[in-house]
């Protein structure tokens, strides 16, 4: 949060959480080849760069547009283009083929409130990260409860093509890469 309004005094306008997430996304996946994946019922399709799908809400429903090789993407550009990914899929004139291919998805309630969610999977994709929104949480601190603003994710993922320690793992460092983010930026 504090990255994303120091963006807007840097002169980099319009960034959002949810660009940094994506970000933080496509950074992350190619360790975890797994949840990079298609699961085709005896084999795993496994994916050289993240085609990262992401959620967005239309007049005609759910769409999910994909970013390709969204790993080699900086930041500046997941943002543009998501935004311009999502405009065309309300607009209604995104092609099929910028709406194929995913290899993961980002699904974002957090901009309405919801605290907690499971998203469902997109086969044959192997899983879909939920992002919910900020809550206070309580810390002991020095002996002393103490609140903190806190976003959770939800994971949702096919235990037929990963076991649940990956996933966590997963789950792990995307974690502490959001909350260091200026350090995924060096890498």
């Amino acid at each position: 949060r504090k990255l994303a309004k120091a963006s807007k005094d840097m002169g980099v306008e319009n960034l959002t959480i949810n660009d940094f997430i994506l970000f933080a996304v496509a950074r992350t996946l190619p360790e975890f080849p797994d949840l990079n994946a298609h699961f085709l019922g005896d084999k795993m399709r496994y994916f050289n760069g993240v085609q990262l799908g992401v959620a967005v809400d239309t007049p005609r429903g759910l769409m999910v547009p994909v970013l390709r090789n969204a790993e080699k993407m900086s930041l500046l550009e997941i943002s543009k283009a998501v935004k311009e990914k999502a405009a065309a899929c309300k607009a209604g004139n995104i092609s099929p083929d910028e709406l194929s291919g995913g290899s993961f998805t980002v699904s974002n309630l957090g901009s309405t409130g919801v605290e907690s969610f499971t998203p469902v999977i997109n086969p044959p994709q192997t899983g879909i990260l939920g992002v919910d929104t900020f809550t206070l949480r309580p810390k002991e601190v020095n002996g002393e409860i103490k609140f903190y603003k806190a976003m959770g994710l939800s994971l949702t993922f096919d235990h037929r093509a990963l076991d649940g320690s990956p996933a966590a793992q997963f789950l792990k460092v995307l974690s502490e890469r959001l909350e260091n983010f200026s350090l995924l930026l060096a890498l």
